[in-house]
Order: structure tokens, then sequence, then C-alpha cells
């Protein structure tokens, strides 16, 4: 059972974990051993809540695919075990930041004495610089 928020759980088997042979430098290790993990989660047959697979589906996120399914591959440690708890991790993130719904941001003007202001800096920002010119007769 992964616990995504207090009233929203996964059941294990929606979510698919692969052992694979991890990429990269690493000697013999990474030759014999399978240690990178490969996790898939289909949105649309998950038993999420309409809003998060909407949201998740709507993400422009290079981990999920055209048919909706997510797909982690955790690969950081030498540990087969590691990388799964990384790889459950970075999907529970990922799920809870589709979840967050952002507060709409309300257009405002700075005020007329602020933009005084700042005319009136260039003004002086100018005139310090026509000061240091070479003077001409």
């Amino acid at each position: 059972m992964l616990v995504i928020t207090n009233n929203i759980t996964l059941a294990d088997d929606e979510i698919e974990i692969n052992a694979i042979r991890a990429q990269g430098a690493g000697g013999q290790n990474v030759n014999k051993v399978s240690s990178a993990v490969h996790l898939r989660f289909d949105i649309r047959a998950s038993s999420l809540p309409e809003f998060y697979k909407q949201r998740l589906l709507t993400l422009r996120d290079h981990r999920i695919s055209k048919d909706g399914v997510i797909v982690i591959k955790a690969q950081q440690y030498r540990n087969q075990e590691k990388n799964r708890q990384d790889a459950i991790e970075r999907l529970q993130t990922l799920i809870r930041t589709a979840g967050v719904v952002a507060k709409k941001r309300k257009p405002t003007k700075p005020s007329r004495s602020s933009r005084m202001k700042r005319l009136e800096n260039k003004t002086r920002h100018g005139r310090k610089k026509e000061m240091r010119r070479k003077v001409i007769d």
C-alpha cells in the first residue's frame, strides 16, 4: 500500500516494478547485478481520483508517455532496494505536485509614486553620465 496523501492510497498491484541492469561505468558489478529499477504506473487504469488523473495527463513531463503511463528509471544507488525506494518516492512526489493547485495571480500596476521615483532616478543617472562627458568649447 502506497500512501500519497491522507485520503489517497495506491494498491501495490497498480505499480509495476522491474529490476534491470544499470547503465554507465561501474565495472563488473554493473555487468552482473540488476540493481536499477524500472517503475511503471498506468494513470488511466489506476484508482486515483479523477482530478489527479486529469492533472497528471495534462502535465508536460517526459516521464509520462502518450498512453498515460508514468515510467521512472532509478539507478542512482548500487542497491536494488534503495533504487526501488527512490523510484516510489519520485512517483509520490510527482502525484503530490499534480494535486497542488497554484493560486491565481492578480495583475497589478506600479503605483504612481513608484513610477515617479523610477523616472527621477533615470534622469539623475543621465545627468551624472552627462557630467562625465568631455567639455567642448
